[in-house]
């Protein structure tokens, strides 16, 4: 578009939605598009996505904003992490629907391969825990349990996808099929020291090192993207895993720095630079980006269930016409009256790691009403990122005093307020939340060369909210005392 100011496109694919936000060269967002596409369940603890889903929302999006802005300097990508696609190689059509990072179906055989005595391999090798929600065991699944998935493997012709490497076959029209190691990182198949494929965890579970995309460096080239709508091509050359990316964008760059983000899950992140440091409390050890887009470490404490509690109670129990609702209802009771809810919808994630908990609704009384459960619902949240903190404060030897927060349910004042009062730390959100589209794009910007340093773009200087702590610390102790309670109640590992 003749008279546009230079921007960078980035392309956000989250589990529920997919955003496509251009950003000027000081990371502020100029113009926004979303599109949000179903989750199929197909039985009880399984959670799927089909791919021509995304993509179709994907071009909805892109075509949005070049319309409105026109065509970009270059393209980054972030996305949801361990959710893994089946693509046949010849065509890069999908051969069965992707399976989602919240899918439990391959609990039993985490549990086999544990008891077999390979967990402590996986964790030296990759950072991560045995838990169906890493990719390895999906595609093992796909290999065993789908007959166009294991014909296309006899063939030579399957390749598996995460979700930023399915975008970059899309938008590529098929030139490639990459990803970088901050995704390559969490399919449990790759080793974080080695940043390589691990050919012992490979033959473990049965995948060929052919069926993977290559590893590229996350601000490096990923090709040249078609943009949907237009005959306007721009270079592809930042991706990130949506969690790193959200670090970035929340400018983390160095050690000790850390973010918390509240989207479908949340997710706890300090970057620990070149220091691999091993948790004692139920954190992961996984890969980051620093300034430059190579990768560092960090560790990670996952929650399964964030924001998608509200959807749960706006979607399946109807208590809720809109997301946004749930604050003020919330606030119009006092307390929850002794109601929790343990949100284990697809099992409970750290410090927990355990797959086959599941949720419930606990201390219901007569009295109880739509309000308590719906800030039940919140407080849920905010308890579970308690524990995640309390758990990198242990490993660290971090206080912790002040917490970075971004993601869609951030915007929910109510949250951000109870979840310092439980931290006894200040939350500080930015203006703007969409910090995940940011580090995407800010990597994108190091890549193609056009930020020398992201961490000094003007978005990083912007106001922002704080939330203090209003309970005195005995108050604190007990409430998670009564959350630790209810969390027994549904756990099925000590």
């Amino acid at each position: 578009m003749s008279g546009a100011p230079p921007t960078v496109l980035a392309i956000d694919a989250g589990t529920t939605g997919l955003t496509a936000i251009a950003f000027d060269l000081d990371l502020r967002p100029v113009r926004l598009a979303y599109r949000e596409f179903p989750q199929h369940f197909p039985e009880p603890g399984q959670v799927e996505h089909d791919a021509a889903e995304i993509l179709a929302a994907a071009d909805a999006v892109v075509e949005e904003v070049v319309a409105e802005c026109g065509t970009p300097l270059a393209v980054g990508i972030t996305n949801q992490r361990e959710t893994v696609f089946a693509l046949d190689a010849s065509t890069g059509a999908p051969l069965a629907r992707g399976i989602v990072w919240q899918d439990r179906r391959t609990m039993d055989r985490c549990r086999e391969l544990e008891s077999l005595g390979h967990a402590e391999l996986v964790r030296y090798r990759t950072g991560l825990v045995l838990d169906p929600y890493f990719s390895a065991t999906k595609i093992e699944w796909l290999l065993a349990h789908d007959a166009a998935v294991r014909d296309a493997a006899q063939r030579g012709s399957v390749r598996f996808a995460t979700a930023d490497a399915l975008l970059v076959a899309h938008l590529t029209r098929g030139e490639r099929l990459a990803t970088d190691p901050t995704n390559a990182s969490r399919t449990m198949l790759f080793g974080i020291e080695s940043r390589a494929y691990d050919d012992e965890l490979l033959g473990l579970f049965g995948v060929e090192r052919e069926m993977l995309p290559e590893v590229v460096a996350s601000a490096g080239d990923f090709g040249t993207a078609h943009l949907a709508g237009t005959d306007e091509r721009a270079p592809i050359r930042g991706v990130l895993g949506d969690q790193q990316a959200a670090l970035n964008g929340q400018g983390c760059w160095d050690p000790g720095s850390s973010k918390n983000t509240y989207g479908t899950g949340c997710f706890l992140l300090l970057n620990t630079g070149q220091e691999r440091r091993r948790s004692e409390h139920g954190l992961l050890t996984t890969l980051a980006a620093d300034r430059s887009g190579d990768p560092c470490f960090a560790l990670e404490g996952s929650v399964f269930a964030g924001g998608t509690v509200v959807q749960w109670l706006r979607d399946q129990l109807g208590v809720l016409d809109d997301a946004a609702q749930s604050e003020e209802i919330a606030l119009s009771v006092d307390d929850a009256a002794g109601v929790f809810l343990v949100p284990a919808f697809a099992g409970l994630g750290a410090p927990h790691w355990d797959p086959g908990a599941r949720a419930a609704l606990l201390g219901l009384t007569r009295g109880a009403s739509r309000a308590h459960i719906v800030r039940a619902a919140l407080d849920s949240i905010a308890f579970q990122c308690t524990e995640l903190v309390e758990a990198l404060r242990s490993d660290s030897g971090l206080a912790v005093d002040e917490l970075l927060v971004d993601g869609g349910a951030s915007a929910n004042g109510y949250l951000m307020q109870r979840q310092a009062d439980l931290l006894g730390a200040r939350v500080v959100r930015p203006a703007d939340v969409q910090t995940t589209a940011r580090g995407a794009a800010a990597i994108a910007a190091v890549g193609a060369g056009l930020l020398d340093d992201p961490g000094a773009a003007g978005a990083f200087q912007d106001p922002r909210a704080d939330f203090e702590p209003r309970i005195r610390p005995d108050e604190r102790a007990a409430e998670m005392a009564a959350w630790a309670d209810a969390v027994r109640r549904v756990r099925t590992t000590a």
